[in-house]
C-alpha cells in the first residue's frame, strides 16, 4: 500500500504543479472553451474557460505511475503502462477534437464518425493486446452470482468493443458542469486501487492510485467555479483509464456498476432523443444529460458534483462487494 500512496501523492503533485504552469499558457494561446447557447445560459459566463486542461493530469498520473512503478516493469510487468497507453490513445484523439473546436471556434471538433473510427481502432489494438500477451479471455465473470459465462471470442469481442466506445463517450458526456467527470471518476479509481492491492494486480492498482492523485489535484482548478476544464483531452482520457482497468482485472461487466452515473448520463440522452422524436417534440427531462436537468431544477454545480459523487461511490463499492466471492 506504501507504493500506492506515493504514486497517489506523486501524481498530486505533479498534476498541481503542471496546472500552475498550464493553466496561464492556455490563456495565453486563447485556447478558452466555446459555450453552446443551446446548453443553460448561466453557462456563458464560462466563455472562454482554458479548456485541454486534462493534459495535466494525464502528464502527473503518468509519469507518478511509470517513476513508482520501475520495480515492477524491471519484473516484466507492464500492465500499468499497457492501460496509461490505452487511456493516453484516448486522450489524443481527445486532443484532437479539442484543437479542431478551438480552430474552428466552433464547439464541433471531429465529426462523430471520425471520432468512433479512432476509437474503434484504440479499443481493438488494445484488447488484441490483451489476448496477445494472455490477460484476456472470452468470459464474462458475473459479479455477485459467482459464475463465469463463456460468450466465445467473436461474440466478445463485438460486446466488448461497444462497451468500451459507450463507456468512454458516457464519461465524456458527463463533462458537462465544473468538477463532476473529475469527482464522479475519483470513487471509480479508489476502488479500483483497493482492487488492485486485493487481487494482487500492484501494477494495475498502482496506475488507479496515481490517477487519484492527478484528479484530486486537478480537483482544485476544476471545481466551481473553474479556472479550467479538462476538454475531451481529459474526459476521453478517463473513460480509457477507466475501461482499460477494468479489462487489466478481467471484469468488463464491473462498469456497469461502478460506471452506474456515466451511464445514467448516457441512458438520459437516449430516452430525451427517443422520447422528443416519438411524441414530436415533448421533452422527458427539462435538458439532458440528467446533470442539465438537475440544473434547471435548481441544483447548483457544487450540489451536482456532491450528489453524484456519492452515487458513484455507492456504486463502485457495490462492484467491488461483487467480486468478493473472487478475493476469498
Amino acid at each position: 500500500m506504501l507504493e500506492y500512496l506515493l504514486a497517489a501523492g506523486l501524481g498530486f503533485l505533479l498534476t498541481y504543479v503542471f496546472g500552475k504552469a498550464l493553466i496561464p499558457y492556455l490563456r495565453k494561446l486563447k485556447f478558452g472553451q466555446k459555450i453552446l447557447e443551446i446548453g443553460p445560459k448561466w453557462h456563458m459566463g464560462k466563455q472562454g474557460t482554458p479548456t485541454m486542461g486534462g493534459i495535466m493530469f494525464i502528464l502527473g498520473s503518468g509519469l507518478a505511475c511509470i517513476f513508482v512503478g520501475v520495480p515492477q516493469m524491471l519484473e516484466g510487468d507492464f500492465r500499468h503502462i499497457i492501460v496509461f497507453l490505452f487511456a493516453l490513445t484516448f486522450g489524443f484523439i481527445g486532443l484532437i477534437d479539442d484543437y479542431a473546436k478551438i480552430k474552428k471556434k466552433k464547439n464541433q471538433g471531429l465529426t462523430a464518425i471520425q471520432k468512433l473510427l479512432l476509437q474503434l481502432i484504440s479499443a481493438t489494438v488494445f484488447l488484441s493486446i490483451l489476448r496477445y500477451i494472455g490477460d484476456l479471455n472470452p468470459v464474462l465473470y458475473v459479479p455477485f452470482f459467482g459464475v463465469s459465462i463463456d460468450v466465445g471470442w467473436i461474440p466478445y469481442l463485438v460486446i466488448m468493443l461497444l462497451a468500451i466506445v459507450g463507456t468512454v463517450n458516457a464519461v465524456n458526456l458527463t463533462d458537462g458542469v465544473d468538477g463532476l467527470a473529475t469527482s464522479v471518476t475519483m470513487p471509480v479509481l479508489l476502488v479500483f486501487g483497493l482492487m488492485g492491492a486485493y487481487m494482487g494486480y500492484t501494477t494495475s492498482g498502482l496506475f488507479a492510485a496515481a490517477l487519484f492523485g492527478g484528479l484530486a489535484a486537478f480537483l482544485i482548478y476544476n471545481f466551481n467555479p473553474a479556472k479550467v476544464f479538462m476538454g475531451d483531452t481529459g474526459s476521453l482520457f478517463l473513460g480509457g483509464a477507466v475501461c482499460g482497468m477494468a479489462f487489466a482485472y478481467d471484469l468488463p461487466l464491473l462498469l456497469l456498476l461502478m460506471g452506474i452515473v456515466y451511464i445514467v448520463e448516457a441512458l438520459s440522452v437516449i430516452l430525451q432523443v427517443t422520447y422528443f422524436k416519438l411524441t414530436h417534440g415533448k421533452r422527458l427531462f427539462k435538458m439532458s444529460p440528467i446533470h442539465h436537468h438537475f440544473e434547471m431544477c435548481g441544483w447548483n454545480e457544487k450540489k451536482i458534483c456532491i450528489v453524484f459523487m456519492i452515487v458513484s461511490a455507492i456504486g463502485a463499492l457495490v462492484g467491488f462487494a461483487g467480486i468478493q466471492s473472487m478475493l476469498i
